[in-house]
């Protein structure tokens, strides 16, 4: 493992630190928030802890402190991690070789520790920088979540900040060197529409799913793995 983390570069490490501090940040916001709309503090802590995805944890507070019940969250937080799956398929082999690494792998499988390693290719430094990502991202997600419990409303929204607007400037830079191909250009720009033009009626969230049809532009003679060795 020593050996792997020497293929990351100075760079690598300050950029995933920066995202990590981010996503402190925000992780401090869900705690405060699930706080404030009455979730006991040992649920709070255990979603950080099993479930570890943003977007979910955040829909699944706002459904019951809007009067849903546990259910309708809980399938809510589902159908927005399905995502996952594409994800899935996408860093499997960047991920481990090995199962019971590959179960640790899968749950600290963010958006941005995909991002973060598939823009750098998908050799060894692609799989450290998923594990260094994952590492960082699951530790000072729950260690945000802790302050944000403990410091209630005192914790401000990080749209305050614009810390929110962090997440979608760092995806987009690390997915601009993947657009010189014209099938990537070609997928990522039919998602962005797609997801743009359902924003107003879909809750958050939900436009991320809808943006997969941008997937059907792709090639159907190309598969995965040719697109892969590319």
């Amino acid at each position: 493992m020593r050996s792997l983390y020497r293929t990351l570069t100075r760079d690598d490490l300050r950029d995933a630190l920066a995202l990590a501090a981010a996503l402190g940040v925000v992780g401090a916001s869900f705690g405060a928030l699930a706080a404030a709309a009455g979730f006991p503090v040992g649920l709070t802590l255990a979603m950080s802890l099993l479930v570890f995805a943003g977007g979910s944890q955040f829909l699944m507070v706002a459904i019951v402190a809007g009067g849903g019940g546990a259910a309708a969250a809980v399938a809510a937080g589902l159908l927005l991690n399905a995502r996952h799956l594409p994800f899935g398929l996408a860093m499997g082999d960047a991920v481990a070789d090995r199962w019971p690494a590959r179960l640790l792998g899968t749950h600290v499988m963010i958006d941005e520790s995909v991002a973060f390693s598939r823009a750098r290719g998908s050799g060894p430094r692609a799989r450290a920088s998923y594990w260094l990502c994952g590492a960082l991202f699951f530790v000072l997600w729950n260690v945000g979540t802790v302050l944000g419990v403990l410091a209630g409303s005192a914790v401000p929204d990080p749209a305050a900040f614009g810390v929110d607007a962090a997440f979608p400037a760092g995806l987009l830079a690390l997915l601009l060197p993947t657009l010189r191909h014209p099938d990537a250009r070609r997928v990522g720009l039919g998602a962005a529409v797609s997801s743009l033009v359902v924003s107003p009626f879909l809750p958050a969230g939900l436009p991320v799913l809808i943006g997969l049809a941008g997937l059907l532009l792709l090639p159907a003679s190309r598969g995965i793995s040719e697109g892969e060795s590319r």
